[in-house]
């Protein structure tokens, strides 16, 4: 949701939803809601649960447990009425290399029985937005990874989608190239679509995201916007090492303007009530006055690392990909 659009209606609704694979529970009985108009964000590492959630909202898994509508329409008793209702970019690019980028287009126009005129007017249209027109009769083998996942997106919105899913957008790109793909998803928004990202990079659902739901071990975390998320951890965070962690330890949780402490391999970490900029000669004179010198000290603010690292209670690793990765890109492939 772009600053100044209002919030119409709930688009996705889940209650209690679950899926397992054998003993494995991949979707561990998560709810939550996305609103029209929202760029909405799944964040967690890989194997977290995040496809196999996006994999049941677009019905390429059957529900197993819970209740789940898009766009008004039930995933598991109205799953032809879903994929009329959405457009879907996956982890890995579906390509056809030997088709140039306008024949993609048209082929998926024609496959949802687009009018031409309609079709040709849309495909000019996206072209047009993803920056790809000098590359119309360019086959897909010879484009940059980039140009691909800028190709994928207009595709999926060839039908105006009332929500965009977007399963890891930009993973394997560049970083010049991940930022402008957020310039394309953010224009794709003020469009009008709804989108759901999966992503696992920090500054990805900073960025893009009126909210995010942090997602781990197949459980949603927490919720809330980035600003909010941040805001839960303080004004601003302090990392300290000194020769004495214990003394540290109590001498910063008698002051006030310590909202929490964190140890970590070599410091600490406080989190603050205040500005850091003046909290931060009181933290040093308390020290001092303890007989702890302090040898190394930074101050900064949270970020979506820090929020990962107070909810988990982990920094964000970087597992395998979720198991059943190769039986869903069969049941795509149908």
């Amino acid at each position: 949701m772009r600053a100044g659009s209002i919030l119409t209606r709930t688009i996705i609704e889940v209650e209690g939803l679950y899926h397992h694979y054998g003993d494995i529970a991949a979707v561990d009985g998560i709810s939550f809601s996305v609103e029209e108009g929202e760029i909405f964000s799944f964040l967690g590492p890989n194997g977290a649960g995040k496809s196999t959630a996006i994999n049941v909202l677009i019905t390429l898994l059957q529900i197993q447990q819970g209740t789940a509508t898009v766009a008004g329409y039930d995933v598991g008793k109205d799953p032809q009425q879903v994929r009329n209702s959405i457009g879907i970019v996956f982890q890995d690019v579906t390509l056809d290399r030997d088709m140039t980028c306008g024949e993609i287009l048209e082929f998926h126009g024609r496959l949802y029985r687009m009018p031409s005129v309609e079709r040709k007017q849309r495909i000019d249209e996206l072209l047009s937005l993803v920056e790809l027109d000098a590359k119309r009769d360019v086959r897909t083998k010879h484009l940059s990874g980039g140009m691909k996942r800028r190709l994928e997106i207009a595709r999926g919105l060839m039908t105006r989608p009332k929500v965009l899913f977007l399963d890891e957008p930009t993973i394997g790109l560049d970083p010049q190239t991940r930022m402008r793909m957020w310039d394309y998803i953010k224009a794709v928004n003020d469009e009008g679509a709804t989108i759901f990202l999966t992503t696992h990079y920090m500054d990805e659902a900073d960025h893009l995201s009126d909210r995010i739901s942090i997602i781990d071990h197949g459980r949603i975390i927490t919720t809330g916007t980035p600003y909010g998320l941040k805001n839960t951890l303080g004004e601003d965070l302090i990392y300290l090492e000194t020769a004495d962690l214990p003394g540290t330890l109590v001498t910063l949780s008698a002051m006030g303007e310590v909202k929490e402490l964190r140890e970590k391999s070599r410091g600490i970490v406080a989190m603050l009530t205040g500005d850091g900029t003046k909290i931060l000669p009181q933290i040093i004179e308390n020290l001092a006055d303890k007989g702890i010198r302090v040898s190394a000290v930074n101050l900064k603010k949270p970020s979506m690392d820090d929020v990962f690292l107070h909810f988990t209670g982990r920094e964000l690793r970087d597992e395998g990909a979720e198991k059943p990765s190769t039986a869903v890109a069969r049941a795509g492939r149908r």
